[in-house]
C-alpha cells in the first residue's frame, strides 16, 4: 500500500520528504524550502524569527542551548558559550592562531596540524559536532514549522572552503541526522535566488558580495550551461557589519572621554553600548540622526559621521574587489551583474560604493539576509527533480576514500560529486625511515572502513628512508564520466608513483547504496564517538612517539627535573590511552603539550617540528 504524506501546515499533498537549504552562517543561519506554490520561503518557527544565531551555550547541568537562548550566554558565561564557530571548520591551530583572542572560549593548541578542538569543562568538542548540534536546531525548527520530517538538505558553504572544511560540513549534517545532498558555494546560491544559472542557454560573468556580522568575500563567477565556475574569490574572514559597530562604539567612547579599561571591565556597560550602536547603525537606513543614551552616556550620531567611520572599511572590502578581479584576469566591464549578500549590504554607503566601483545597479532586491538559505532551496528543488527544465548532471552515489591510521576512512570525493571529477589529499608516513605506504581504497558512508566497501589496496614502495612527517605523498582521485576511478599515489620528494583502476559501482545495486545512507544516518553518533576517540589515541600514540624520540635525542639539553616531570606526564597519557575516555586522553595530552612547550621552543628542530604534520596512513606502521 502505498504512503501518501499530507504537510499538516498547508493541507497539500506531498512526497516523501521535503529537501530543504540551509544557509550554515558565521553569525546566523536559518533554513528555506518551496512552498506548494513553488517559490522559495525562509521558515520562521514558532515566530522565533527566521535568524537563527549560530551560538551554541553549554549549561553546568549537562543542558545545551543553541540560538536565540544562548546569546544571552554571551555575557554571562562567555567561557562556555561558543559562536562564530564555522571559522573554525576544517582549520588547525595554526590556521587561527593569529585570530586567538577573538574567541572568548578555549581553543585548544597542539602545536601540530590537526584539526582545532574547543575545551568546555573538561570536555572537548569539535566544530564538526558544535556544527551539528546548530543544524540539528535548523532541522528540528523545519520539522516543527512544516510538519513533516526533514532528513535531507543542501548545506551552503563560502566558495573558499576546502576539501577538509567541505567534509566537515557534510559529517556536521550526518551529526545532526541530515543526508546532506549536496554542499553549494553561497555565491551560487546567491544568484540561483535572482534566477541567474537557471537558463541553460545564459553564459554570464558575475560578481556576488557578501558581507555579513564577521566576514566579507567577493566571488566572481562564470555561468554556463547551468554551471558555476569559481574564477576568483577574495575576502577577509575578519571583517563585516561587527566593525562598524565597533567603529561607532569606539566613536562614543572618544566623544563622551571614556575610560576604555574601565568600560571592558564592565561587561554589561560594554555590552549595552555595542548593542546600541548596532541600533544606531541600522537606524541610518532610514533617518540621518540618531539621539539616545545609555545610562547617562549620550550615544549621538548622524549620517555623514558614520559614513566617515566606516568608509576605511568599506575601501577595504573595495581592495578585495578588485584583487578577485585581478585574479579572474578580467576587468570591470567583463561583469554582468553584481548580487548583494549578507545583512550589512543594507548600508546606503555599502551599496553606492560596490554600484559604482562596477558601473552598473547592484541586485539587492532579494532580502540579503535570506538570499542564500532561498537559492540552496532552489538548488535542492532541482536535485529532488521538481524542476524539468534543468539538466541534473551524473554525480557518484557514496563516497571514495582512503583508509588512515587507526582503520579511519579519510574521504576524497564526496557522494553527490558531479562526475567527471578530480581530488587529492596530501599524506605522510608516521614513523622514522618508513619505505612503503599500504594504500586501501573504499567507498561508503561511514567513518570506519570495515563497515565501507573495500574497492582496491595498493604498495606504494620505494619511499626514500626519511623522519616522519618528510615524506610528502599525494593521492589523486581521478573519476570519469563512465564511472571508472583511477588512483594515483606519487611521494613528491622522489618521483616515486604507483596507479590502480577500480569500478567503484560494479556489483552494487541501488537498494544496497539507500541502505548505506540509511546507516550512516543511524549510526552517526556512534561513529563520531568512534572516530574522535582513535583520533585521539593516534594523536596521543604519536606525540608519546615524538617526545621520547625527543628526549632521547636532547635529553642531554635538558635539565634532571625536566625530564622527570616530563616522565610523569607521559605516563599520565599512556594511561589516559588505554581508558576509551577521548577527553581523558586530550585532557593529558594538553597537559604534556603544556608543560613540554617551553623547552620545546627552546630545543625542537625542524624534523621533530614537523613529525606531527599530516595524516598518517594504515599500513604504514606495520
Amino acid at each position: 500500500m502505498a504512503k501518501i504524506s499530507i504537510n499538516l501546515a498547508t493541507g497539500s499533498l506531498q512526497k516523501e520528504e521535503i529537501i530543504v537549504g540551509i544557509d550554515l552562517g558565521t553569525t546566523n543561519s536559518l533554513v528555506a524550502f518551496i512552498n506548494p506554490d513553488k517559490e522559495p520561503k525562509v521558515i520562521n518557527d514558532a515566530g522565533k524569527g527566521v535568524l537563527v544565531p549560530s551560538i551554541v551555550h553549554f549549561g553546568a547541568a549537562g543542558d545545551i542551548t543553541v540560538g536565540n537562548e544562548a546569546k544571552d550566554f554571551l555575557i554571562t558565561d562567555p567561557q562556555n558559550t561558543i559562536f562564530s564557530v564555522k571559522r573554525l571548520l576544517g582549520r588547525s591551530y595554526k590556521d587561527i592562531e593569529k585570530h586567538k583572542d577573538f574567541f572568548s572560549y578555549k581553543v585548544i593548541d597542539d602545536d601540530s596540524e590537526s584539526l582545532v578542538k574547543i575545551k568546555v569543562g573538561d570536555t572537548f568538542y569539535t566544530p564538526i559536532e558544535l556544527s551539528g548540534l546548530i543544524l540539528k536546531e535548523l532541522k528540528e525548527r523545519a520539522e516543527h514549522a512544516l510538519k513533516t520530517p526533514v532528513n535531507r538538505a543542501v548545506v551552503t558553504v563560502p566558495a573558499y572552503f576546502n576539501d577538509s572544511q567541505r567534509q566537515a560540513t557534510r559529517d556536521a549534517g550526518k551529526l545532526a541526522g541530515l543526508d546532506v545532498l549536496r554542499i553549494v558555494n553561497e555565491p551560487t546560491a546567491a544568484s540561483l535566488a535572482y534566477g541567474i544559472g537557471l537558463d541553460p542557454e545564459e553564459t554570464k560573468t558575475i560578481a556576488v558580495y557578501d558581507l555579513g556580522g564577521g566576514t566579507f568575500d567577493v566571488s566572481i563567477l562564470q555561468i554556463q550551461s547551468g554551471i558555476f565556475e569559481v574564477l576568483a574569490t577574495n575576502g577577509d574572514t575578519f571583517l563585516g557589519g561587527d566593525d562598524f559597530d565597533r567603529a561607532i562604539l569606539d566613536y562614543w567612547i572618544e566623544k563622551n572621554q571614556l575610560d576604555r579599561a574601565v568600560l571592558l571591565a564592565n561587561h554589561e556597560l560594554s555590552q549595552e553600548l555595542r548593542l546600541k550602536a548596532e541600533e544606531a547603525k541600522k537606524s541610518m537606513s532610514h533617518q540621518s540622526i540618531f539621539n539616545e543614551k545609555v545610562g547617562e552616556i549620550w550615544c549621538t550620531l548622524d549620517k555623514q559621521t558614520f559614513e566617515s567611520l566606516i568608509l576605511p572599511k568599506v575601501n577595504q572590502t573595495i581592495d578585495c574587489c578588485k584583487n578577485a578581479l585581478a585574479d579572474a584576469k578580467l576587468s570591470i566591464s567583463d561583469i554582468d551583474e553584481v548580487v548583494m549578500v549578507g545583512g550589512s549590504t543594507r548600508t546606503a554607503l555599502v551599496k553606492k560604493m560596490v554600484s559604482e566601483f562596477f558601473g552598473k545597479p547592484v541586485h539587492d532586491d532579494v532580502n540579503p539576509d535570506e538570499v542564500v538559505a532561498l537559492g540552496a532551496a532552489i538548488q535542492a528543488d532541482i536535485l529532488a527533480g521538481n524542476r524539468k527544465d534543468i539538466l541534473l548532471l551524473d554525480v557518484t552515489p557514496l563516497s571514495l576514500g582512503i583508509e588512515t591510521m587507526g582503520g579511519l576512512m579519510d574521504v576524497i570525493i564526496p557522494r553527490n560529486s558531479k562526475v567527471p571529477t578530480k581530488a587529492g589529499r596530501q599524506y605522510t608516513t608516521s614513523i622514522d625511515g618508513q619505505v612503503n605506504m599500504k594504500i586501501s581504497v573504499y567507498q561508503g558512508e561511514r567513518d570506519l572502513i570495515k563497515e565501507n566497501r573495500k574497492l582496491a589496496e595498493f604498495d606504494l614502495k620505494g619511499i626514500p628512508a626519511m623522519p616522519a612527517g618528510f615524506p610528502k605523498v599525494d593521492i589523486n582521485f581521478l573519476l570519469n564520466a563512465d564511472g571508472i576511478l583511477k588512483i594515483q599515489a606519487i611521494e613528491l620528494r622522489s618521483g616515486v608513483k604507483q596507479e590502480v583502476e577500480v569500478k567503484p559501482t560494479y556489483g552494487i545495486t541501488d537498494d544496497q547504496v539507500e541502505q548505506m545512507l540509511m546507516d550512516s544516518i543511524t549510526h552517526a553518533k556512534d561513529d563520531v564517538a568512534q572516530r574522535m576517540l582513535i583520533e585521539a589515541r593516534t594523536e596521543g600514540e604519536q606525540i608519546t612517539y615524538t617526545v621520547e624520540n625527543f628526549i632521547k635525542k636532547h635529553g642531554t639539553h635538558l635539565s634532571v627535573a625536566e625530564i622527570s616531570d616530563t616522565q610523569k606526564y607521559l605516563v599520565t597519557l599512556k594511561e589516559a590511552l588505554t581508558s576509551g575516555d577521548k577527553d581523558l586522553i586530550h585532557k593529558a595530552i594538553d597537559e604534556l603539550n603544556e608543560f613540554t612547550r617551553p623547552f620545546a621552543e627552546r630545543l625542537m628542530d625542524h624534523a621533530v617540528n614537523t613529525a606531527m604534520k599530516g595524516k598518517s596512513i594504515e599500513g604504514a606502521v606495520d
